[in-house]
């Protein structure tokens, strides 16, 4: 016999015993007592209601179970919905609070030196990946008071310098770039010398022209000499990491670590006066 077979069997063999049992309780009206039939024929058929009842549950939860599979199919989508949503919350917070930190380090950096230097914030909004280290594109120009020439800053220490101004946009030179060349001291001993970039050096800089008397240590710092009309004394710069002699052999180089991360370069500030009330 077949289980589909064996199982309509079951069911109207269950049928039949509801019915029988039915009839028997309206044929014994309201009598609480059971005759000794309905007690022989509830006995012999107790184990077979409680297979037809297991059955029963069986087929009930076989039927039910593609709805709850669906309605935990329908749970998972909106779980995974709302950990999507979550995650760009999450993002969007982290951009904001780190670009919240960055704009305080440079309203303190701007509040300290308030009665020394005048300064216009800017955001980069242009950078090309073969020069890199180069120059980037700032989005404030000659409308805004940027002038070529004037000194490019972070709370860090020296970006570089304005190459070219346009009506709102201007190009800086960092100081990365071996086109660039900024007057420096050793901040220990006082030392002069140029720091230049490095063609294909990632960010490297070197202090070239050092007097071979007062050739800088390794953590010595390098701040700008304030020499000529471009940077204001005083700006830091980098420290020194390696010193050596130089080709010719009259002076001393020292390979520096830049304080600014031109990395992640994002935000900058113009130095647009050097001293209250006296124009660049």
């Amino acid at each position: 016999m077949s289980r589909l077979s064996a199982g309509k069997s079951l069911v109207l063999m269950g049928v039949l015993i509801v019915i029988i049992l039915v009839g028997l309780h309206y044929s014994a009206g309201n009598t609480d007592e059971l005759t000794p039939f309905e007690s022989t024929i509830r006995d012999a058929l107790s184990p077979v209601q409680r297979v037809v009842m297991l059955s029963g549950h069986k087929i009930s939860d076989l039927v039910a179970f593609p709805a709850r599979l669906y309605k935990v199919s329908q749970h998972n989508r909106q779980l995974e919905q709302q950990l999507v949503e979550l995650k760009g919350k999450l993002s969007r917070h982290n951009e904001l609070q780190a670009e919240n930190t960055r704009l305080k380090e440079q309203l303190e950096f701007k509040t300290n030196l308030a009665n020394q230097l005048t300064m216009e914030s800017a955001v980069i909004v242009g950078r090309t990946a073969d020069n890199w280290f180069g120059s980037v594109i700032i989005n404030k120009g000659s409308a805004d008071g940027i002038r070529q020439d004037m000194a490019v800053v972070t709370p860090a220490g020296l970006v570089g310098r304005v190459a070219s101004v346009s009506d709102s946009t201007a190009e800086v030179l960092l100081i990365t770039d071996p086109r660039s060349g900024v007057g420096c001291l050793v901040q220990e001993n006082r030392a002069p010398g140029i720091v230049e970039g490095v063609a294909g050096g990632r960010g490297v800089i070197n202090m070239m022209h050092i007097p071979s008397d007062l050739a800088p240590k390794k953590g010595n710092l390098i701040v700008t000499s304030g020499f000529g009309s471009v940077f204001p004394k005083g700006i830091p710069v980098g420290s020194v990491q390696e010193t050596r002699r130089e080709e010719s052999g009259l002076f001393k180089m020292a390979v520096l670590e830049p304080f600014v991360d031109f990395n992640r370069l994002e935000e900058v500030l113009v130095i647009t006066l050097s001293n209250p009330g006296q124009a660049r």
